[in-house]
């Protein structure tokens, strides 16, 4: 196991999460293996998709002000963070790792929060760096097409990751994010904020 450090989101500073050090990568921190039965710990990151969500949330609180969001995908739930210090009804989120929906929880009672166990059919969803596999973004789309379908808004943070479906979607903010070099090779990422149509 690794620890973890109560630290201020780069681009979000408001927000503190339990984030791995800043010298390790992914899969330094499970010995360099991967384990389908086992995830990484992606939640030990502040990812660019979400920080970027979580800047454009707290400049803009009126996008979920006394509206119910769901965060998909959590990880560490900065986006979801975010949205409650916003002024959101309520918040809910969702990954497929139980760990990172723990996480997300710790960190935003760590910033005085408390995130909803279940939220039915809610007002907008929010998904950082989801489009990173040709198995899942086919799976996101869907998804995301069932909730514009029933009326709900959706925001994606999208650092250019590989499968992302730019044709359906608008770009509504642009920053420049700073990431750990060991995740990402890289100091910053620039980052869409991008709403479905």
């Amino acid at each position: 196991m690794f620890s973890t450090t109560l630290t201020p989101v780069p681009l979000a500073p408001e927000i503190s999460l339990h984030l791995a050090d800043r010298r390790f990568g992914l899969f330094d921190l499970t010995g360099g293996e991967f384990h389908s039965d086992q995830p990484p710990p992606f939640w030990a990151f502040a990812w660019a998709g979400g920080q970027a969500l979580a800047r454009f949330l707290l400049d803009r609180p009126a996008e979920v002000a006394g509206r119910r969001v769901l965060d998909v995908a959590t990880g560490s739930g900065v986006a979801a963070i975010a949205a409650a210090y916003a002024g959101a009804a309520a918040v809910a989120c969702t990954d497929i790792d139980p760990e990172a929906v723990g996480a997300a929880h710790r960190n935003a009672s760590a910033n005085g929060f408390s995130l909803a166990v279940e939220l039915d059919e809610p007002d907008l969803l929010l998904a950082g760096d989801v489009f990173y596999s040709p198995a899942v973004a086919p799976k996101m789309v869907a998804m995301f097409r069932t909730a514009r379908q029933r009326g709900a808004g959706v925001l994606v943070g999208d650092p250019g990751r590989g499968f992302f479906p730019r044709h359906l979607f608008d770009l509504v903010a642009e920053y420049v994010v700073p990431v750990p070099p060991a995740l990402e090779e890289s100091e910053t990422l620039t980052t869409g904020v991008w709403r479905m149509h």
